[in-house]
């Protein structure tokens, strides 16, 4: 397929986090966009803000009469019902029908490309090493899985030689991708209503990572079952992050590589695996060439990405972070991290559980990971793509929880609930419409102060 023949690309599930950034993409190289998404988010302001037109009703009659299928490009999210109208009336007419994930094979074969997989981590991962390609100078384009805060998009630079992307395993979606250098952060069982079991996921990881032919070019934690160059923190490795301390609220860190010895990096996001993240973004780069004052300076002024340990109150009364966790080890994440941060605080978790098989399959290790906050405040699952499951609910995960100061409240009842808490750090979770709430919570909370 040749995109330079393409003048058009429609998008159906255009407001999604990897979609948007495609769009942005496509906007920024001079094609006419448009799409359908279910419901107006903040990401599909920030496109029509672009001049990229978008619509909310599933309806063929509100695709621009001008989109060709000799000329025009759609592109679909998996999350998309089959049943979709608009997706019909395409695959009838044979237009080119194309997975977010194959478009960004497309994009990526032609050019040096980094992919950042994992089951956790790759969001930050990719973002930290787009910023530092883009501040060092390099001609790259990176489609980031979140809002990067230094740009205020997910998608950072346009660049046509160089491109990042995060390598998603979900549908097998990585698959597609041509990694020239590539990490992996993390393998554990996740999305197992597409994988079945671990050992499935596992060895679609492993698959992704022998498309990358030279080993010295794939970065790995230690811990996992491939043939890697491998990161650690405290810990022996190729890469290893050490002699790690807090200064002015952030880390300051010394890197052994397989050649020299890093003093004095310093990164501002918290969290021991954040600076995992850190760490496989400077084994990239520096395995890519790039200076080392180049990547530390990168590292210093990288501000995260939105959702990911964001704080949205930060006072000596009040601390208030929204995280984008949905996975029981991100929870023990953002856990480990308040705790670094706040010893002795009293930690209030709200929670939204994505996905009725994900809270299904992992409804223990949810339970145990919530329990170790101070107080708990659930909310109903959140279905995305999903039907309910018998049995499978909020109020059956909360009886599984060992701490005696939780509750199950509605999103009508979720602020005065939080003002009720005398917890002085508060931190919403979760990969649903919470994120939604999180502007009417900080308010709230303000009024308080």
């Amino acid at each position: 397929m040749n995109l330079n023949q393409i003048h058009n690309v429609y998008f159906i599930g255009i407001g999604g986090i990897g979609m948007s950034a495609l769009a942005r993409y496509f906007k920024a190289i001079g094609k006419n966009v448009s799409g359908y998404d279910k419901t107006e988010t903040e990401l599909t302001k920030e496109l029509h803000k672009l001049g990229i037109n978008i619509h909310f009703e599933d309806s063929i009659d509100l695709i621009p009469e001008d989109y060709y299928a000799e000329n025009t490009l759609v592109v679909i999210t998996p999350a998309v019902p089959k049943s979709h109208s608009e997706w019909n009336y395409f695959l009838e007419r044979e237009y080119e029908v194309k997975k977010r994930a194959e478009v960004l094979g497309i994009i990526t074969k032609d050019t040096f490309c980094f992919a950042v997989a994992g089951t956790h981590g790759k969001t930050t991962t990719s973002g930290i090493l787009g910023h530092i390609l883009f501040q060092s100078g390099v001609d790259v384009t990176a489609f980031v899985g979140g809002i990067v805060e230094n740009y205020n998009s997910n998608l950072i630079g346009n660049g046509k030689t160089i491109t990042v992307v995060e390598a998603d395993e979900f549908d097998r979606s990585f698959l597609h991708l041509y990694p020239n250098i590539a990490c992996v952060t993390s393998m554990d069982a996740d999305h197992l209503d597409i994988y079945g079991d671990k050992s499935a996921i596992e060895a679609s990881f492993v698959e992704f990572a022998d498309k990358v032919e030279d080993k010295t070019k794939l970065f790995i934690t230690k811990d996992l079952p491939i043939k890697g160059v491998t990161c650690a923190v405290n810990d022996k490795a190729d890469f290893t992050a050490f002699n790690i301390r807090i200064r002015n609220s952030q880390y300051v860190f010394d890197v052994r590589t397989p050649s020299e010895t890093l003093y004095n990096i310093e990164f501002g996001l918290p969290g021991k695996h954040n600076l995992m993240n850190a760490l496989m973004a400077l084994a990239m780069a520096k395995t890519f060439g790039l200076p080392t004052e180049d990547i530390a300076n990168a590292l210093l002024s990288f501000k995260g990405i939105k959702r990911r340990f964001s704080y949205q109150i930060k006072t000596e009364k009040l601390i208030y972070i929204d995280d984008y966790a949905h996975h029981p080890t991100e929870i023990n994440a953002v856990h480990q991290a308040v705790r670094e941060l706040y010893p002795g605080k009293k930690v209030l978790a709200v929670f939204q559980p994505h996905l009725f098989s994900r809270t299904k399959d992992f409804a223990d290790n949810f339970a145990q990971s919530l329990a170790a906050f101070d107080e708990v405040i659930l909310l109903d699952i959140y279905p995305a793509r999903e039907l309910p499951m018998e049995g499978i609910t909020s109020s059956w995960l909360l009886d599984k929880i060992k701490n005696n100061n939780k509750k199950l409240v509605s999103k009508q009842e979720l602020i005065p609930s939080i003002l009720e808490s005398d917890a002085t750090v508060i931190v919403t979770i979760g990969a649903g419409d919470i994120g939604e709430l999180v502007s009417s919570i900080k308010k709230a909370l303000n009024e308080t102060i």
